[in-house]
């Protein structure tokens, strides 16, 4: 039975301005009506790009120099981005759906029973429909655009890396969510976290690092033939983090703290717009802590963060190095931020001149800033891309050229929202070695992450939020960890 094809391109050409090389050169590939499909592949080898040219995005709307000699797209589709905030068109969740339903032509009397329905498919728990998205976390952000998208009713569906932001609990209820609405779509898939992906799909298009197809066929074949070239390319596959940690010598070691805290909090409290949403009774935090915080989507997590910057205001007491937080005239000598979506901190238009930012604004020596600036684009495997504008970069690239820019000038405390999402295995693990190597030194490492895996084998303390409340501080010094003399090299 010769099954219908419903999104294809022949013989692919595609450059991004100012990259020296071809992204893609001659790449075929086909998807046939009511396939579920999974390209897998380390970061920046084009997979989130290749889904826009399928669905028509590249070169119609955004415009990127290609050639191929065929490009054939679907009449229906629907497409969900990395970063959430990237297609919001209204400034209300409600509205946002309402968006989609008005060009569907749906009468207005039907709009708010629909906007609940499609809010309830994807568990978006809201006690008013008419919430601001700007106050929603990321996690919230991801479920409304999903929504936004399953209202489209779409015969196909792109998914671009649908659930980074999203708790495990959540992650495993989107994808069943996704079996459930998409089992007579088309799905095409770019994922990182792939355990509950694995469910859905039927097929696998494996990429190398250079945006060349190095296998395609049914999933059972492809996870068990092609293992050895996931594992060189950095490729998340069943089992890669059991792998890792049976193939370093593994070693118990305590925090280095020496007693003394650099960031004290009692009865402190963040609040957005006069209303308290993250409070914390007491917690001390001592140099050289590896701290992860955990909880649902929503509870607070990266608020906490924002207050610790002082980003919003906060009541109680808060000392940094023994220093009331009113009396510190610049936090930032403190401590550094990595947002959430790297995005919000760019502020150069090219990778170098981003690393080289804080330094030129603090008066550094034009040769210091040269050498940390090599430093940097060499340990973060940005060297090649140093020309480029930062938003041409992927998601991973730009994930690690926030980290990059943030830590140029070593300050005793990092702040990291989610600084792993969007990342390959081997960068995920060169990025956490890194982490570790700076904390062996006494710096303080205050970590927001929904992955266990970091939780169990690098982490020294677990704060768990809850509805806007730190309800739980676990040591965990005694966990197994990755000593640096073993680490990976990117």
């Amino acid at each position: 039975m010769k099954m219908e094809r419903i999104a294809a391109v022949e013989k692919l050409r595609l450059k991004f301005p100012g990259e020296g090389a071809l992204l893609f050169k001659d790449l075929t590939v086909s998807i046939d009506k009511g396939e579920k499909v999974l390209l897998l592949g380390p970061s920046g080898s084009g997979k989130s790009t290749l889904l826009q040219v399928l669905s028509g995005l590249i070169p119609q709307s955004i415009e990127v120099p290609m050639k191929a000699e065929q490009l054939k797209c679907p009449a229906s589709w629907g497409f969900v981005f990395q970063d959430p905030d990237s297609q919001f068109c209204m400034p209300f969740a409600d509205e946002e759906i309402a968006f989609v339903l008005e060009n569907l032509c749906v009468p207005k009397e039907e709009m708010r029973e629909k906007i609940q329905y499609y809010l309830n498919q994807v568990g978006l728990k809201l006690s008013d429909i008419h919430t601001s998205i700007d106050t929603l976390s990321g996690g919230m952000k991801q479920r409304l655009a999903i929504a936004s998208v399953l209202a489209l009713e779409p015969e196909v569906i792109f998914l671009d890396e649908p659930t980074a932001m999203l708790d495990p609990q959540g992650t495993k209820e989107m994808w069943e969510m996704l079996k459930e609405v998409g089992h007579d779509k088309t799905v095409i898939i770019v994922e990182h976290k792939i355990d509950h992906v694995l469910e859905f799909i039927e097929r696998i298009v494996l990429f190398n690092d250079a945006g060349q197809i190095i296998a395609d066929g049914p999933k059972e074949n492809i996870l068990s033939r092609y293992k050895n070239e996931m594992k060189e390319y950095g490729i998340w596959f069943p089992g890669v983090w059991d792998d890792y940690i049976q193939e370093h010598e593994i070693i118990r070691e305590h925090s280095i703290h020496d007693g003394a805290s650099i960031l004290q909090l009692r009865d402190f409290g963040g609040f957005r717009k006069k209303e308290a949403k993250i409070k914390v009774e007491q917690l001390s935090v001592h140099k050289g802590e590896w701290i992860v915080i955990k909880g649902e989507n929503g509870a607070g997590k990266s608020t906490l963060l924002h207050a610790l910057m002082q980003f919003i205001h906060t009541t109680g007491k808060y000392e940094l190095a023994g220093t009331p937080i009113k009396k510190v005239k610049n936090p930032t000598d403190y401590l550094t931020f990595v947002f959430q979506n790297p995005e919000f901190q760019f502020v150069a238009n090219s990778v170098y001149e981003e690393i080289a930012y804080s330094l030129r604004i603090n008066k550094k020596h034009p040769q210091e800033i040269a050498v940390r600036v090599q430093e940097l684009l060499d340990v973060f495997q940005m060297e090649a891309h140093q020309a480029n504008n930062p938003f041409q970069l992927s998601m991973g690239q730009k994930r690690r050229l926030s980290v990059a820019a943030s830590i140029v000038i070593d300050k005793p405390i990092i702040l990291l929202d989610e600084p792993t999402f969007g990342q390959d295995s081997k960068n995920t693990f060169a990025l956490l070695e890194w982490f570790e190597e700076y904390r062996s030194r006494g710096v303080t490492v205050i970590m927001v992450t929904h992955d266990d895996h970091i939780s169990d084998h690098f982490a020294t303390r677990v704060w768990t939020v809850k509805d806007g409340h730190v309800i739980s501080d676990q040591n965990v010094t005694q966990q197994p960890r990755v000593p640096m003399a073993e680490a990976y090299i990117f």
